[in-house]
């Protein structure tokens, strides 16, 4: 059995890989719809009129700075994250005695992705530069993160639920749990205000979506990348399996 110190060592490697593949998304896919909000924003402020004495600071740093920086970022919090979610997987080996690690870490992985962003994501979905009025940012904030932990609550509520009736056959367990976590989430999503920030009218909707769908992307490849490399770096039977394969081909 994996000691703590051996999980963190690999959640956080884990975590490193899952990183990088999600800002390489991002790269790849988000960066294109954020220059197109980011055109949005530089022709609304041509369109205002300058007053006397004012004065354009610019960016302190150009775009391809900043997407250099982002992929680093994505990279930094995937080792932040890969050390919690390994602290975590210590934490509900309990829950699922039925399952091998490898499956163990991708099904912790998935419902953690679904409560700390699949879920924020349908209630605030991410907006792109030129959208969101700054005053409103820590309220956002202070909404988004509440309901992140509110959904962290359900997955852990969930998880004791199963553990409660594991007298029930396999798919009544799973059924009677899934169906608790959607009404849950329901509640969640009826009982959380509304976005304070109206869509400007000069933003296109494919932009918006553009960027919600990408970002949704970025953020699922580095939770279900992270439960994936987690899971192949502390299952024992994959690995028996891999060095297996590869004396088998050496032969």
């Amino acid at each position: 059995m994996d000691t703590y110190k051996n999980l963190l060592l690999r959640g956080v490697g884990a975590g490193g890989i899952a990183g990088l593949l999600a800002g390489l998304v991002g790269l790849v896919v988000v960066e294109a719809p954020i220059r197109a909000a980011l055109a949005v924003e530089e022709a609304r402020a041509a369109a205002e009129p300058v007053e006397p004495g004012g004065h354009d600071h610019g960016e302190m740093f150009g775009r391809g700075t900043q997407v250099v920086g982002g992929v680093l970022a994505a990279v930094i919090v995937g080792l932040a994250v890969g050390a919690l979610f390994a602290t975590a997987y210590a934490g509900s080996r309990r829950w699922f005695t039925g399952r091998r690690p490898f499956g163990r870490s991708v099904t912790l992985a998935a419902a953690v992705f679904g409560a700390a962003a699949l879920l924020p994501a349908v209630k605030y979905p991410a907006n792109p530069p030129a959208v969101g009025d700054p005053e409103t940012v820590d309220y956002r904030t202070v909404l988004y993160l509440g309901l992140i932990a509110a959904g962290l609550l359900v997955v852990f509520g969930a998880s004791f639920l199963a553990s409660r009736l594991e007298h029930l056959s396999g798919p009544v367990r799973s059924t009677v749990v899934a169906l608790a976590v959607v009404v849950a989430f329901a509640v969640l999503l009826l009982a959380f205000p509304a976005p304070p920030d109206a869509v400007p009218a000069d933003m296109p909707s494919t932009v918006l979506w553009e960027f919600r769908l990408a970002s949704l992307a970025e953020t699922a490849t580095l939770w279900l990348g992270l439960g994936v490399v987690f899971g192949l770096l502390v299952d024992p039977a994959v690995r028996r399996d891999s060095t297996t394969k590869v004396k088998a081909v050496a032969v």
